[in-house]
């Protein structure tokens, strides 16, 4: 999956959603069980990314606008 191909935030977290919740209910083989959380894991770090992406764009922003306003005189 290339980056252009990665789900957003609320399609990776919604999706993350479901994972767990088909691991909670149980009633699956090993292979399935592990299959789904390898899924989670990378839903996980994906969520992860895009919530390290936006602080530093917030960050950023912050603190552009205090550089701004700072009176050195």
């Amino acid at each position: 999956m290339t980056e252009s191909d990665e789900p957003g935030y609320e399609e990776a977290r919604a999706e993350l959603e479901q994972v767990v919740g088909r691991l909670e209910s149980g009633g699956l083989s090993l292979e399935d069980s592990l299959a789904l959380w390898e899924r989670g894991e990378t839903l996980a770090r994906l969520c992860e990314r895009h919530l390290a992406g936006a602080r530093e764009r917030v960050e950023t922003v912050l603190g552009e606008a205090e550089g701004g306003h700072r009176d050195d005189g």
